[in-house]
């Protein structure tokens, strides 16, 4: 296949996520994702960080496709679960990606507990060719709310509001949330690094 110079591969089968940095990268590249290109591999995350799993998915695509991918691993982490769910966030209510199981359990464990800091945090990785280019972090402090609030966004958006709002991620809406994200402030970066290089 030839490389497409203005072309992203994002290293996910998660339509939100997709959608989230295509509306964020703007006119820049042509942001396609891997559902695109059927006959990849899925891409096991056996990482314990989010640095690890972002670059597994990153070099494991970009040997199998021209040009450039970006991977993304990121998650919720709550100071009174010790860090949890983390890396484990899309698995966190025992299903894959059930977003309304990971948000049920998470009240359950919060149920009673006074201290409700957290934030969200990714992290990128940029590849070409099975090597990686660079990485880049984001994350966003935040609470996590009593209930969920708000019918926007997807995973725990319900449940976390931003430091300075009383409103969650799912209220704020698409805008407001992609101006102040984990995934805005890393991708912010990425699109720097991408603009120093040309």
């Amino acid at each position: 296949m030839d490389e497409d110079p203005n072309r992203l591969v994002i290293a996910t089968r998660n339509a939100h996520k997709t959608q989230e940095i295509r509306e964020m990268i703007g006119d820049c590249f042509e942001v396609v994702d891997v559902t695109a290109f059927p006959d990849l591999p899925e891409v096991e995350e056996t990482g314990t960080t989010f640095l690890e799993n972002a670059t597994l998915k990153a070099l494991a695509i970009s040997r199998e496709l021209e040009g450039l991918v970006l991977s993304d691993d990121s998650g919720l982490e709550v100071d009174a679960l010790d860090g949890r769910p983390g890396v484990w966030s899309s698995s966190f209510g025992g299903e894959e990606g059930n977003h309304a199981k990971n948000n049920e359990r998470m009240m359950r464990e919060m149920a009673g507990i006074a201290e409700r800091s957290a934030r969200f945090r990714c992290v990128m990785v940029l590849a070409r060719g099975g090597e990686v280019l660079a990485h880049f972090d984001g994350s966003v402090e935040g609470r996590i709310l009593d209930e969920p609030s708000g019918a926007g966004g997807f995973g725990y958006d319900p449940l976390f509001a931003p430091e300075g709002h009383d409103r969650s991620f799912a209220e704020l809406g698409a805008e407001v949330k992609n101006g102040m994200s984990h995934r805005g402030r890393a991708l912010a970066k990425v699109v720097a690094w991408l603009g120093d290089k040309g």
